[in-house]
C-alpha cells in the first residue's frame, strides 16, 4: 500500500488549452482543472491555467511563450483542436502542431510523458449555437480531429480521457450548456474533472 501523501507537499499542476480549459462563461471554481483539484482535496494542488477562448493549437503555443511557465510540473493537461476545426484548417498541420504541443507538455513534466493527460475535443455541433448548422458534419469533424490526438497521445504514450461522449449528452440535458448556449456548464465541467481524477491521482500517487 502507497504511503499517504504528505499534507504540507504542494504539486504543480500546468492545464493547457482554449475556452473549455479556463471555463468560458462559468465561474473560475466551475473550470475543470479546479474542480479537478478540488476533488484531490487530500492533495495540495497548485493549478496554472494557461488558455483562452478561440485559442488554436498554434495560439496556444504563442500564449505559452508570453507566459512563460517556470520549473517542472507534477502534472500537465491538453486539451486543445476545437478552433482549428471550427476555422476550418488543415487537420494534417493539426496533428504537426498537437504534437508539437505534447512534446512540450512532457518537456514541463521532466520528460515523464506518464504525467501528461490529453483530453478529447467535445462536440459543440449538439449545441443551440450549432442551430442552423450541418451538426452531423461538425460531429464528424470533431469525430476526425478527435482520431489524430488519440493517435498522438498513445504514441506520446500519455494518458487520454474522452470527454466526447459527455459533451454529446447535451442534447437531452441542457442544463449541461452555460448560458451563452455554446460552452459546457458548471456541470458538465464536473463530469470532465470525475473522469480525469483517476488518472490524476494516479499520476500523483
Amino acid at each position: 500500500m502507497a504511503a499517504p501523501a504528505s499534507s504540507n507537499q504542494t504539486y504543480r499542476y500546468l492545464a493547457l488549452g482554449d475556452s473549455y480549459t479556463i471555463g468560458e462563461s462559468v465561474a473560475e471554481d466551475e473550470r475543470w482543472p479546479n474542480q479537478l483539484a478540488t476533488f484531490m482535496d487530500s492533495r495540495n494542488i497548485d493549478v496554472t491555467i494557461i488558455a483562452r477562448t478561440g485559442w488554436t493549437t498554434s495560439e496556444l503555443w504563442q500564449g505559452i511563450q508570453a507566459a512563460d511557465p517556470q520549473g517542472t510540473y507534477d502534472m500537465v493537461s491538453l486539451l486543445i483542436g476545437v478552433n482549428n476545426q471550427y476555422r476550418g484548417y488543415d487537420i494534417d498541420e493539426y496533428r504537426e502542431e498537437f504534437r508539437f504541443l505534447l512534446g512540450k507538455a512532457i518537456e514541463f513534466v521532466g520528460g515523464k510523458p506518464e504525467h501528461v493527460f490529453v483530453l478529447s475535443i467535445p462536440d459543440w455541433g449538439v449545441t443551440p449555437f450549432a442551430a442552423g448548422r450541418d451538426r452531423g458534419l461538425i460531429s464528424s469533424e470533431i469525430d476526425a480531429f478527435n482520431a489524430v490526438n488519440l493517435e498522438e497521445a498513445k504514441k506520446a504514450n500519455v494518458n487520454y480521457v474522452d470527454v466526447t461522449p459527455i459533451s454529446r449528452g447535451a442534447v437531452n440535458d441542457p442544463s449541461l450548456i452555460a448560458a451563452d448556449g455554446l460552452h459546457p456548464s458548471g456541470k458538465m465541467y464536473t463530469e470532465w474533472a470525475k473522469l480525469s481524477l483517476p488518472i490524476a491521482l494516479g499520476i500523483l500517487e
